[in-house]
C-alpha cells in the first residue's frame, strides 16, 4: 500500500482544540480567537468570560447567570494552550512540552493580542492548559458528550478525544516590560 499524503490524515491538534473550544463555550465562555498568531508564536484559544457579582445582579434585579452580555470590571481573558496526545505519550500528556520558553512565547503573544485589542487591556488574564487524550477508533462519530472520567469527550475522523484535565492559571505571565 502506498503512503498517503499528509493532507489525508486529520489534524489531531485542531480536533483537540475543537473539543476544548466547545467545552469552554458550554461553560459560558466566548471564544474570541483560535490559533492567534504573532511573530512570537501562537495561542491555541483566546476566550472571554464576564463575571457578574451577586451585589451587581441584586442592584439590577437579575438572577445569577454564567456571564453578562456587556464587559464589566470582572471580565476575564483566558489564553489557553491545548495539548492533544495519545495515551502513553512520552511528555506527560503534553505537560512537559510547556517549557519556560514556550510559556514566554505565549505570554509575548498574549501581549500582542492585548495591544491589538486595547479595550480588553484592563481585563484579568490567566494562562490555562488543556490536556486532551486521543485514541484511534473504528467509528466516525462527531458528537460531544459529557463523561464522568473526562470533562468532555468527542469523536471525529476515526479518533476519540477526551478533555482529561483543564489546568486553571497553569503558569504566570513572564512578559518583561523593560
Amino acid at each position: 500500500m502506498a503512503n498517503l499524503p499528509p493532507s489525508h490524515y486529520p489534524d489531531i491538534g485542531e480536533l483537540g482544540e475543537d473539543l476544548v473550544a466547545q467545552w469552554l463555550q458550554s461553560t459560558g465562555w466566548i471564544i474570541l480567537h483560535r490559533r492567534f498568531s504573532s511573530r512570537w508564536g501562537e495561542i491555541d484559544i483566546i476566550a472571554e468570560y464576564h463575571r457578574v457579582t451577586g451585589k451587581e445582579q441584586e442592584s439590577r434585579g437579575e438572577y445569577p447567570t454564567p456571564h453578562s452580555p456587556l464587559p464589566t470590571p470582572h471580565s476575564l481573558l483566558a489564553f489557553v494552550e491545548v495539548k492533544t496526545r495519545s495515551s502513553g505519550s512520552w511528555d506527560a500528556g503534553g505537560r512537559s512540552a510547556i517549557t519556560p520558553e514556550k510559556q514566554a512565547k505565549i505570554c509575548r503573544t498574549a501581549g500582542m493580542f492585548l495591544a491589538q485589542c486595547p479595550e480588553k487591556a484592563d481585563y484579568s488574564c490567566r494562562f490555562d492548559v488543556a490536556i486532551v487524550y486521543c485514541q484511534r477508533i473504528s467509528k466516525n462519530l462527531t458528537a460531544v458528550t459529557a463523561s464522568q472520567e473526562a470533562l468532555a469527550t468527542s469523536s471525529a475522523a476515526g479518533y476519540k478525544f477526551k478533555l482529561q484535565e483543564y489546568i486553571l492559571a497553569a503558569f504566570d505571565s513572564s512578559i518583561d516590560n523593560g
